[in-house]
């Protein structure tokens, strides 16, 4: 992606120090666009947990990162007890998304296979950047498979707009590039087909009135911001003609555990007959988990709902929009049944939403 002409990753190895990792802060857009420097693993803990970097497939790979820096600040005499305690804070950062732990994973079997200290870094920062650039040709395969949906409909309507509905952030800031739920959108804009993007605001945090307006702007993507209980308006009304949204956990089962309000929206699109597509890299798959009520949600701090942040016109200022004393409850995602899903978009194509189509799919 691109702003100001300049081409960006939501992270990357510092060019003038390769033990720094830069990442664009995300807590501050649209209003500030900030990079910040990642020198040691607790950076890479504050990062995730405080949201300076989100989406599930970036949470893995800035977790990636993590454990180079920890190998970093290490010792031939400490260095196992350090990654050991680094991969299990950067684990407990965000419970709910399956990219975290699947990174995790890849980066210490890598690390492992190094004999000593200097190996070891070595190659913790050639798999992190390994895994990258993988996110980075999985979310363009998943534009590549998505984009016939969009440019089939755009021929039905004879080149009227497609009006596209999605949901919190699966774009370019939640993945490394590209993204997952937009990866199909951008290369639709890019191929010339008229689109027309609804944004959900999104709440608590508005993911998608901040971030996803942010990217689909300075992409040039026409694009709507909506609260979030207007998309069921919008589709009785005929105003919807194809939902994709991501992911941060999905069955084999085709169950999906995206941001909270998901659900709803596949309930609106269900009701009616609208495609509702589901946008994710194989890393979101969870091969192990058998029944979506055992996946965790996380239940976030309730500032999030208490306050709004916005720019009122000299600085980013906090408002307080409930009753001091009010008792908030903040659950980050919410479960879609397979049964309320069209096809899951993924690097190796469309398949239903079942344990079948997807073994066979990554391995076969």
């Amino acid at each position: 992606m691109k702003i100001g002409n300049k081409h960006y990753r939501s992270i990357w190895v510092n060019p003038a120090n390769p033990l720094e990792i830069q990442a664009i802060d995300q807590r501050f857009l649209p209003h500030e666009f900030y990079v910040r420097d990642l020198k040691h693993p607790d950076d890479f803990v504050h990062a995730i947990k405080d949201m300076l970097v989100r989406g599930a497939p970036l949470i893995g790979i800035t977790a990636a990162y993590g454990l180079y820096s920890a190998l970093l600040h290490s010792t031939a005499h400490n260095a196992d007890d350090n990654l050991k305690k680094a991969h299990d804070k950067l684990l407990a950062t965000r419970p709910t998304a399956s990219n975290l732990k699947w990174a995790l994973a890849k980066q210490m079997h890598a690390i492992n296979a190094g004999k000593n200290l200097g190996e070891k870094i070595k190659l913790a920062l050639e798999n992190a950047n390994h895994l990258a650039d993988e996110d980075v040709k999985a979310c363009k395969q998943i534009g590549k498979y998505g984009l016939p949906l969009i440019e089939g409909i755009s021929k039905k309507k004879n080149g009227a707009p497609v009006n596209i509905l999605t949901h919190c952030n699966a774009g370019w800031l939640a993945t490394v590039d590209y993204g997952t739920a937009t990866a199909p959108i951008y290369l639709a804009h890019d191929a010339g087909v008229n689109v027309h993007v609804w944004v959900d605001e999104t709440r608590p945090r508005n993911q998608g009135a901040s971030i996803t307006a942010f990217e689909l702007g300075k992409h040039g993507v026409p694009h709507t911001v909506i609260v979030d209980n207007a998309g069921g308006h919008l589709m009785q009304r005929g105003m919807v003609d194809l939902c994709i949204v991501g992911t941060d956990r999905t069955l084999a089962s085709g169950d999906v555990c995206n941001k909270i309000g998901t659900y709803l929206k596949a309930l609106a699109a269900h009701d009616n007959k609208i495609p509702f597509y589901v946008a994710l890299p194989s890393s979101s798959i969870d091969w192990e988990t058998k029944d979506a009520s055992a996946i965790p949600i996380e239940e976030r701090n309730e500032n999030e709902v208490k306050h709004v942040h916005g720019f009122d016109g000299k600085k980013i200022a906090s408002v307080l929009v409930t009753p001091s004393h009010s008792k908030v409850s903040n659950y980050g995602f919410d479960i879609t049944p397979a049964r309320l899903i069209t096809g899951l978009i993924t690097e190796r194509g469309i398949c239903k939403p079942d344990r079948k189509e997807l073994s066979l799919m990554f391995y076969e």
